[in-house]
């Protein structure tokens, strides 16, 4: 199946929004606050856009970009990105684990990192 694991875009999400700000209730970091909840919901956005641009990058449907995948659609991930001026060392970066693939957990520490952002979408969502 090429569908998204929600479950764990939320778990991600939530993570990175529980982190933001120390907590300030009894219950201490184990849910997320009023505070909170808007950069929650602003992840969860970006990591939907993530899974949209490795999909796009995921010609094969297999959950992996590969180097061919990978070199093959440079001008959408320049597009999203900026200049990769070496694409088969930017390639060797991404993939954490040496397997040979991009699994969508590394596509998406480096889309951080590189703050990609999609051609297409509506960015105005957010404000």
């Amino acid at each position: 199946s090429s569908g998204i694991n929600a479950e764990y875009g939320i778990y991600r999400a939530f993570e990175i929004a529980r982190n933001k700000f120390p907590s300030q209730r009894e219950q201490g970091d184990d849910y997320i606050e009023l505070r909170e909840f808007r950069f929650f919901l602003l992840s969860l956005r970006q990591y939907f856009e993530y899974w949209v641009a490795f999909c796009r990058a995921d010609t094969s449907g297999d959950q992996r970009i590969s180097l061919e995948e990978f070199l093959s659609v440079r001008d959408k991930i320049e597009l999203w990105v900026g200049e990769v001026p070496d694409m088969e060392a930017e390639f060797r970066a991404i993939d954490k684990d040496g397997s040979g693939t991009i699994a969508f957990d590394e596509f998406c520490d480096w889309a951080i990192l590189k703050n990609l952002d999609l051609e297409d979408d509506d960015d105005d969502i957010a404000q």
